[in-house]
């Protein structure tokens, strides 16, 4: 056996034994591999990754040639490639070029296949529990691949498509009247439309909060990781849309958002150069509609960027849009002049922020900076 074919032997094995477990892959430096596996962290030198990725293309798209079992279930070609010989090359595909949409697609497709076919066959046991394992394979795949710590995955526009795709279609079927649903944790499948409708919601909010990690485990590999979180925005937008066609109420975003509000925040502290969270924030507490909440995660930040004495842009950027947007200018101005606030917190009218927005410059961010630096002054005398 050559070393081409050697290298894709070994790491098919690797993805054909994983099941649906995650698993962290990193590139080696060529001193050391070519392949090296403790558990679920694999290490492959990038020459091994291309030799494996060249026979891999063969198989993938010598399978792409006939796919009978894709276009006619009943037909089989004398040599033709299986499903799942042609699945495995196509994640060797993605761990080598992670914007390879013939492969993501292909894999689109198939899961597709599988959920009209459990729909024309909804009595078949078989049929379910294949469905079941084949979106949570799939779900723990590209979880491999955004939290592998890689140089393009953790950014890939076309993962977090697919993966959007994946959540939408797993939603999709919690639906009462579905033709299967996920197992259920939490709640029992006899139970009343009322209890189920709770137990769709606590569903929702898992997978959210789940999501959320998968987000942040991303935002850390890559800072800035502006794909992941918009990824999350379009998820929280799917979900909410969901809920509100079973549910009809009109705080399903609101709740959804105040689940990962506190986490985001904390996190965005703990990386306050990263634009791409605070601008994650700003939209949850865009959906949020209680007042106290919204001045306590904007009274947090601010409180932050004064004890650090911080002067990065990210932060005050997200503190200037937060107070305008909000209308809380008053309260936020009283917190960096040491000022205690008013029982009654005094609101900017909103022609009057119209007009402020249009006379300040495009680095009105500096303004709130600038009172921060004059707290910092003002703390330094006093001690």
């Amino acid at each position: 056996m050559s070393t081409t074919e050697n290298a894709y032997q070994e790491l098919a094995q690797i993805f054909r034994s994983r099941d649906s477990r995650i698993l962290e892959i990193e590139i080696l430096p060529p001193q050391v591999g070519p392949l090296l596996q403790d558990g679920c962290s694999i290490g492959i030198t990038k020459k091994y990754l291309i030799q494996a990725f060249v026979i891999a293309r063969c198989i993938f798209f010598k399978h792409m040639g006939s796919m009978p079992d894709l276009i006619f279930p009943g037909m089989k070609c004398p040599d033709a490639i299986t499903q799942d010989e042609a699945s495995v090359a196509s994640e060797i595909i993605l761990l080598f070029d992670c914007e390879h949409t013939t492969a993501c697609n292909w894999r689109k497709r198939r899961l597709d296949a599988l959920i009209k076919g459990q729909d024309l066959h909804s009595t078949d046991e078989v049929g379910r529990e294949s469905l079941i394992h084949a979106l949570e394979t799939e779900r723990s795949l590209m979880t491999t691949y955004l939290c592998s710590p890689l140089h393009r995955h953790t950014k890939s526009p076309t993962l977090w498509q697919h993966r959007l795709w994946l959540l939408n279609h797993i939603a999709k079927l919690q639906r009462p009247g579905s033709t299967f649903q996920l197992p259920r944790t939490a709640v029992s499948q006899r139970q009343d439309p009322g209890q189920s409708m709770l137990g769709i919601a606590a569903k929702f909010q898992e997978m959210l909060q789940a999501e959320l990690a998968v987000v942040l485990r991303a935002g850390e590999l890559h800072p800035k990781n502006y794909y992941a979180f918009s990824y999350m925005r379009r998820l929280h937008v799917a979900l909410t849309d969901t809920l509100n066609e079973i549910e009809h109420r009109a705080d399903n975003s609101a709740r959804l958002a105040l689940l990962i509000t506190e986490e985001t925040l904390d996190w965005c502290l703990a990386h306050p150069a990263d634009i791409s969270s605070w601008m994650f924030l700003l939209y949850l507490l865009g959906t949020i509609s209680h007042r106290e909440t919204l001045l306590a995660i904007i009274n947090k930040a601010v409180k932050f960027g004064v004890h650090v004495r911080w002067e990065g842009e990210s932060l005050w950027t997200f503190v200037h849009l937060a107070t305008t947007r909000f209308d809380v200018v008053e309260t936020v101005r009283c917190q960096l002049c040491g000022r205690e606030e008013a029982p009654q917190t005094r609101l900017v009218a909103i022609d009057t922020l119209a007009h402020t927005a249009k006379s300040e410059s495009k680095e009105s961010w500096k303004t709130w900076m600038a009172k921060a630096k004059e707290r910092w002054s003002s703390d330094e005398l006093a001690a």
